[in-house]
């Protein structure tokens, strides 16, 4: 019996062993397999090498072109072979031959080069000039343009800003802080140079008329409107509005035979304006977004519109017709961010976009304001000052339809201020 035993016990011990001994071969051929897995994964030193140049070469033309910058390069343990670092070098070399501005696309763009340099300044995001050097550590702040607080007997500094800012329409009265530009230190563009970039295009001329009762096929063909109608959205307006039959029944087809318009809507007036559109013969082909920033360059949370939400934006829809010839594409963007100013008052940056886009073509807005008035444009509305027309073909063709009422316009005008061009 105790024979017996210890067989058993030498059996199972046995057994253990060799399960133990096999275990220790299986993960010895495991570590061998798994090196032998890497090396054979690994490219070789040259292709590595020849990637990093190929990289260092790329950089160079980054510095000097402009491009963007590549897809980087994978990890040398990464597990990519030598055929899949080859096919994306091949894809990276593309893709910045595909990005490189044609001969035609830098003529276009010198072109349209902003004439003396760069004419923008860039606002800082600190606001203020003493949050600028505090958050520099500096004792000067720095470049950029600069706020500076209106500190009044009645200013309580604890309630902080206004939501309004500028447009506050009681800023004499109102509690809250509010801000003013401070002065550059320097002037953005020389004013010799903003002499000679309008001198090369026709002086502003403009109508003061009712826009739903004027002959516009007095007034000859343009390459591109712009309008900014009176919609009826049923809020308060410091303005009067149009109806909507009002709106279709305007004879805006008699201005254009091919060409652009530009035609600012908003709220419940979007469906309309495509009607509108349609009616008068225009594709709506796009469409620019006005996103509507505060005086501090914050977008506006507190805006006066909106029924349901209030509006930080405002929506340009672009029609076109015909085949409009010397006709500009993929100069600007459809994004414009620029500041809230007088009510309806649209963004400058608009007049801009447009004449890039229509170079050399006369224009033509309908329901403008004195502010609007600008070189190479004819300006149509009720708040306009008189009668100011320089082409003679066109100030002969409105003698002879409106007669009657030049004896009128000249007794208006002869209380204007002696400036002819409207600021």
């Amino acid at each position: 019996c105790i024979l017996d035993h210890c067989i058993l016990l030498h059996s199972v011990f046995s057994l253990i062993m060799s399960f133990f001994l096999h275990c220790l071969f299986l993960l010895y051929l495991f570590n061998v397999y798994f090196f032998f897995f890497l090396m054979i994964r690994r490219p070789p030193r040259s292709t590595l090498s020849s990637s990093s140049a190929a990289s260092d070469v790329y950089k160079r033309q980054v510095g000097e072109e402009g491009l963007p910058p590549p897809p980087p390069p994978p990890p040398p343990h990464s597990g990519h072979s030598s055929q899949e670092l080859a096919k994306r070098k091949e894809a990276a070399n593309f893709l910045s031959l595909m990005q490189k501005p044609t001969m035609r696309e830098k003529r276009k763009l010198d072109e349209f080069r902003s004439k003396g340099g760069q004419q923008v300044r860039e606002y800082c995001g600190h606001g203020t000039a003493d949050a600028c050097c505090a958050h520099n550590s500096q004792p000067f702040p720095c470049h950029k343009l600069h706020f500076k607080k209106i500190i009044l007997p009645h200013t309580d500094l604890t309630l902080g800003d206004c939501s309004y800012l500028d447009t506050c329409r009681h800023v004499r009265t109102c509690k809250f802080v509010h801000y003013e530009l401070q002065p550059p230190r320097e002037p953005s563009m020389p004013p010799h140079v903003l002499q000679a970039s309008l001198q090369a295009l026709p002086p502003p001329q403009w109508i003061r008329c009712d826009v739903r009762s004027f002959d516009f096929s007095i007034l000859g063909k343009f390459g591109a409107i712009m309008a900014d109608p009176p919609w009826e959205i049923h809020q308060d307006l410091p303005y009067g509005t149009m109806t909507d039959e009002e709106m279709l029944g305007l004879r805006v087809d008699q201005l254009q035979d091919e060409g652009l318009i530009f035609l600012w809507v908003t709220g419940r007036a979007m469906e309309l304006a495509r009607e509108c559109l349609r009616k008068w013969g225009y594709t709506r082909c796009d469409e620019i977004i006005w996103v509507k920033i505060n005086q501090m360059q914050r977008v506006i949370r507190t805006g006066r519109t909106g029924h349901w939400l209030n509006h930080s934006k405002e929506h340009c829809l672009v029609g076109i017709k015909g085949n409009p010839p010397n006709l500009n594409r993929q100069i600007d963007c459809d994004v414009i961010v620029s500041e809230v100013r007088e009510t309806s008052r649209k963004p400058d940056e608009i007049y801009r976009m447009i004449e890039r886009a229509c170079p050399g073509c006369p224009k033509i807005e309908l329901f403008a304001r004195p502010h609007n008035c600008g070189p190479n444009w004819l300006s149509l509305g009720n708040q306009l000052a008189g009668v100011s027309l320089h082409d003679p073909g066109l100030k002969q063709r409105y003698r002879e339809r409106y007669e009657e009422k030049i004896s009128e316009e000249n007794r208006d005008s002869a209380n204007l201020d002696p400036n002819p061009h409207p600021q």
